[in-house]
């Protein structure tokens, strides 16, 4: 079962299709370990909004939409990984 953080499970109408979101999110193959729902989460275009979607070798801006205007952008800087700690 998906819970939430503070570990109530979640519930409410929208709930069967914020689950499946998850699901489908989580089975990505560029997911990093697993995907984590806020106690907020709802339903979403793509993914659910009020998730947590760690990747490794992927960015993904657009994952709840493109029309949410939450101020996501990508920029291309002068850092490199390799200036990172390993743990990054």
């Amino acid at each position: 079962m998906v819970q939430a953080l503070i570990g109530t499970p979640l519930s409410g109408l929208m709930w069967g299709e914020c689950r499946q979101q998850l699901l489908n999110v989580a089975q990505l193959p560029f997911v990093y370990k697993w995907v984590a729902a806020m106690p907020d989460v709802h339903w979403g275009i793509g993914a659910t909004v009020g998730s947590v979607i760690p990747t490794r070798g992927a960015i993904i801006p657009a994952a709840v939409g493109v029309d949410i205007g939450c101020g996501m952008m990508a920029v291309k800087t002068s850092l490199h990984a390799n200036h990172s700690r390993p743990s990054i």
